[in-house]
């Protein structure tokens, strides 16, 4: 008989568990990445249609659907012993539902120490912890060069679009408000709900010197640039890559060393 053991979720939930499950389904993008960094190729049996990385999971894992739009009920007839759920990436009624039938851990990431300890918690769940800690020590490493290297950069008044028609923009309480936070990038709409929409009027009165246009979910391309440049003469325009901003689990190794290449290229 498999041993079951209780584990705490990030929303302070006790989670009853089969150590170690052997039929995972992961509801969000970054932590679908992080199971497969951590060697559970055999585990996972089920992922969402937005789970693009690793490409080979993405062509031969079952989809049970979206992050917001999943099928319940055919995650159900997969029997997962565990699913993996995040608190602002997946709906709380359908979560709520899945809680009922099967063991659900859900993560709840605002801050880089909770990306970590949620990478560290998955880790002793799957009975992958070395894997884990590794993954966690490379981050905190990356991290720790940017923080050594940023003193001398003057923050940038910066705003994150995340969406067009309507315009909108990464607030304060995200994971990308905290991700600028350590790119020295000040985020003007740190006050704002998560992700408000905004008036391009009102931009030009807040004192922007950077946008960035994220490369998810909304797919912002080239021509973007030229529009927003349009209605923000004198403001600088970027692309950049969401998930590095966005994604909370192993994408982080990738992300230290995107932000310093950033705002190296920046110049300011």
């Amino acid at each position: 008989m498999p041993v079951t053991n209780i584990y705490k979720d990030q929303l302070g939930r006790e989670v009853s568990i089969p150590y170690p499950p052997r039929r995972i389904i992961s509801l969000v993008p970054s932590q679908t990445e992080l199971l497969y960094d951590l060697g559970l190729d055999e585990e996972v049996i089920g992922i969402t249609k937005f789970c693009i990385h690793p490409e080979e999971w993405f062509r031969t894992k079952t989809r049970i659907g979206g992050t917001k739009t999943l099928h319940l009920e055919e995650i159900l007839t997969l029997q997962p012993d565990l699913v993996i759920a995040n608190k602002e990436e997946n709906t709380q009624e359908q979560v709520e539902y899945l809680m009922q039938h099967v063991p659900v851990w859900v993560s709840d990431i605002h801050y880089l120490d909770e990306a970590l300890e949620m990478i560290e918690s998955i880790g002793e769940i799957t009975g992958k912890s070395e894997q884990a800690d590794e993954i966690i020590n490379n981050i905190t490493q990356g991290f720790n060069r940017i923080e050594a290297s940023k003193q001398d950069r003057a923050p940038l008044r910066t705003a994150y679009f995340i969406w067009r028609e309507p315009w909108m923009v990464a607030g304060g309480d995200t994971f990308i408000h905290t991700m600028l936070g350590h790119c020295r990038l000040e985020n003007i709409f740190a006050g704002t709900d998560r992700y408000p929409a905004i008036d391009i009027e009102h931009l030009r009165t807040r004192d922007c010197q950077l946008v960035l246009l994220s490369s998810e979910p909304y797919p912002f391309k080239e021509k973007h640039i030229a529009e927003l440049q349009g209605l923000l003469p004198g403001v600088r325009v970027e692309l950049v890559d969401g998930e590095m901003f966005s994604w909370y689990g192993s994408r982080l190794e990738k992300a230290a060393a995107y932000f310093r290449d950033f705002r190296e290229r920046l110049g300011e």
